[in-house]
């Protein structure tokens, strides 16, 4: 099948469309139905009648944007009507729930006459905490958003008009970043001048260009005031009319800096990009097909042709997605009463910003695996890249705070938190973890120092202030790689080959010197095998914590800190732990990594040093010991070691959280069994802490929870060690890394 086929399967599909109704508090019984409806809701109903705010905390208006369309202007389809548009309202409110966690209602309208459509959307404010006006045809869209915003008390924002604005806008910052041109004095070449070019045009304005050094044409020439005089332009088109004389596209281009096309394919030439001025920037955004295509004007010319389109198979993508989740998304945290200037400012320069930082691997991945690195070829961030919300959210919000439109304020530190819990329960509890790492950073010696993903880890820890890098490995190849990368900081480096290491050398043939490793042996690990050096560190007290494992199988990274720097004083066996965050649960995993077939005092010994791993997270253990038989329902050896562990804990005066077992998962974790059939457990909640009988059942259960159910995983985290060490998985990720020398960190203040 073809696309269109595809997309007509995928659209009827049952249940046909793209979006439902969910609730979000419990329906199970009858006394559930009476708070949800009568009569219990009469309350709620009571208090918006005295007091009409408390609407934002009773019902989900605040979290709901109406997405209103008349089927005008529809994509590129033109005026197909109200009922051929909804399939792609509904596709507008799958990417505001996807990327900002926004419900919508789509609204599809009937009504082509202005006044009427404007009456119809106001009467719908009670309902909306905002609106956005989709694919209505221009002039009509600048009148009706004009007097909708007028009138209503909530943002109404007309995506078609502001969002490629705003996009691109951010792109055109970063593109006279690169060369070096200011926006006050760049010529500026529009080819199109319906709403969104207007729309778009008038926001390169309020960055700072200059509107008598804008040119813009429609499908007649270029708009001169000859033409305004004649009475051939609307209103609109007018406030760019420019004393200059007539032409067409091709006049307007040469010498100007800046193409923006918001008009049809193929109109561009070469030629016309060759009478450009020096490294000329082209914003192609013509949709299906550009203005001129990506290649044809990179080859146009030798020097740096900067070119962004509405393509995703071409570099500089500018998509809308990312722009108006966002926006609304920030709007409706501060219930601000429109969506001003400053707030579409802030979120093109928070776009901006971030195309510069370091990109997520997740996000190269995504997208192919080719590099993204700030330049001509990436001068916006990615829609997928997870950050965009929590960057440009709070830079909205934060504006429409200081420009008066908002209700209530946020703090910034706690909003970007609340952003990130957003994108799931494992950034919210590594929030806290990282929070505690920034209030008293630790070194942390990096043994794989010349992997390109230890030293973006190594940028992000010292930007972020999380913890205090040490890469270990070769100077020269660690820097070459950081310049490459385009990172701009000094990282701590120890190099084996460029400083003496004796006296590392010396502690580690102490250390082994009766397991059979001579002096010169010793001399040997430290200055080949950066595990072995990194562990002695650790040891010795010249670093606080070690991560390793990113480049070795798990049992050879493993192995050198268990030599070297061994169990804690009170412990006889480490274990590795995972934390899986669910929607609405956490839960610790252990052992997942590490022992093979535990007895009861491991078993025991690794659910002390688990229950501690929680409370780092500000979390309160509950511990239950795993196993295919409840509470002595099966005897065998295999099913008496979690209970004899269980007992050992209850006799332990230092365990001070529930523990009980053994007992299979789902009574684990299942509240009505628990309290049902099992009411005399120690448990009066679901466990959090999952202890495993043995290493192939932990391994197991661990990666079932994370790919059939859902979770995301932070770990493995090493518990029971000496000093903080923590060993990664091969293929981890950068923010992989950085969480878990977050923990390490943790783990030395501690």
């Amino acid at each position: 099948m073809g696309m269109d086929d595809d997309a007509r399967e995928y659209h009827r599909s049952e249940p046909p469309g793209k979006i439902e109704i969910a609730t979000t508090k419990p329906t199970n019984t009858q006394r559930d139905l009476s708070l949800a409806y009568s009569p219990g809701v009469a309350a709620p109903c009571l208090d918006i009648e005295e007091e009409p705010d408390r609407v934002f905390e009773y019902t989900a208006k605040g979290n709901l944007v109406g997405v209103v369309s008349n089927g005008s202007a529809v994509l590129g389809l033109g005026d197909i009507g109200a009922s051929a548009s909804k399939p792609v309202m509904e596709g507008k409110g799958v990417l505001f729930k996807r990327f900002a966690d926004i419900d919508v209602f789509d609204v599809e309208l009937d009504i082509t006459d202005p006044d009427a459509f404007v009456e119809s959307v106001a009467a719908m404010e009670p309902t909306f905490g905002g609106i956005n006006l989709e694919d209505i045809k221009a002039p009509e869209c600048f009148e009706i958003e004009s007097r909708l915003r007028e009138r209503m008390d909530i943002p109404v924002f007309h995506d078609d008009q502001h969002g490629t604005a705003i996009i691109s806008g951010a792109a055109l910052l970063n593109a006279l970043e690169v060369t070096g041109k200011d926006i006050a004095d760049v010529e500026i070449v529009f080819s199109g001048a319906g709403a969104s070019a207007i729309a778009t045009a008038r926001f390169y304005v309020s960055l700072g260009a200059r509107k008598e050094n804008i040119t813009m044409c429609d499908s007649s020439g270029i708009i001169t005031e000859a033409r305004a005089e004649n009475g051939e332009l609307n209103r609109y088109k007018r406030e760019f009319a420019r004393d200059v004389p007539e032409g067409d596209l091709a006049d307007a281009m040469a010498g100007a800096d800046v193409f923006a096309g918001l008009s049809v394919g193929g109109i561009v030439s070469q030629e016309m990009v060759r009478s450009m001025a020096t490294d000329p920037i082209l914003f192609a955004m013509a949709n299906p097909d550009p203005e001129i295509t990506y290649d044809d004007a990179k080859a146009a010319r030798d020097d740096t042709v900067i070119m962004a389109t509405g393509r995703s198979d071409y570099p500089n993508q500018v998509n809308n997605v990312l722009g108006f989740p966002f926006l609304f998304r920030g709007a409706l945290d501060v219930r601000a009463t429109e969506i001003n200037e400053e707030m579409k400012r802030a979120a093109a320069e928070a776009l901006a910003e971030l195309a510069r930082q370091d990109v997520p691997d997740a996000v190269v991945k995504a997208y192919g695996d080719d590099p993204l690195q700030f330049g001509p070829e990436y001068l916006i961030p990615k829609p997928l890249d997870p950050r965009v919300l929590f960057e440009v959210a709070p830079a909205v919000a934060q504006a429409a705070m200081d420009s008066g439109a908002a209700r209530t304020a946020v703090d910034a530190d706690e909003y970007r938190e609340r952003l990130e819990a957003r994108l799931g329960k494992s950034r919210e509890m590594m929030r806290v973890v990282l929070n505690k790492a920034k209030s008293d950073p630790k070194r942390v010696a990096l043994a794989e120092g010349t992997d390109e993903k230890m030293i973006r880890a190594a940028y992000q820890l010292t930007e972020q202030g999380i913890a205090e890098p040490v890469l270990l490995g070769d100077a020269d190849e660690i820097r070459r790689t950081a310049q490459r990368l385009g990172l701009s900081f000094e990282p701590e480096i120890v190099d084996p080959s460029e400083r003496s290491l004796e006296p590392y050398a010396d502690r580690l043939h102490e250390i082994r010197k009766r397991k059979g490793v001579t002096r010169t042996e010793a001399g040997e690990l430290v200055h080949r095998d950066t595990n072995y050096l990194g562990s002695v560190m650790v040891e010795r007290g010249d670093a606080d914590a070690l991560l390793t494992g990113l480049t070795h199988h798990y049992p050879s990274a493993l192995r050198p800190p268990l030599q070297v720097i061994g169990s804690a004083e009170d412990t006889e066996h480490v274990a590795g732990v995972y934390l899986l965050t669910f929607k609405n649960r956490v839960v610790f995993c252990a052992d997942t990594t590490v022992n093979q077939n535990p007895d009861e005092e491991v078993l025991a010994e690794v659910t002390k040093h688990t229950a501690e791993l929680a409370r780092r997270f500000n979390v309160e253990p509950r511990a239950a010991m795993l196993s295919y038989s409840n509470f002595g329902s099966v005897e065998n050896e295999g099913t008496s070691k979690p209970r004899q562990a269980v007992e050992a804990l209850h006799d332990d005066p230092e365990v001070d959280f529930p523990v009980d077992g053994e007992m299979q998962a789902d009574t684990a974790v299942v509240e009505d069994i628990l309290e049902d059939t099992y009411e005399f457990s120690e448990l009066d909640e679901p466990a959090n802490v999952l202890i495993f009988p043995n290493l192939e059942s932990g391994n197991i259960g661990y990666k079932l929870l994370q790919r059939l159910g859902g979770a995301e995983a932070i770990g493995p985290m090493l518990v029971g060690m000496d000093e903080p060490v923590h060993v990664l998985q091969r293929g981890d990720e950068v923010k992989d890394i950085v969480n878990l020398a977050g923990v390490a960190v943790v783990d030395a203040q501690e």
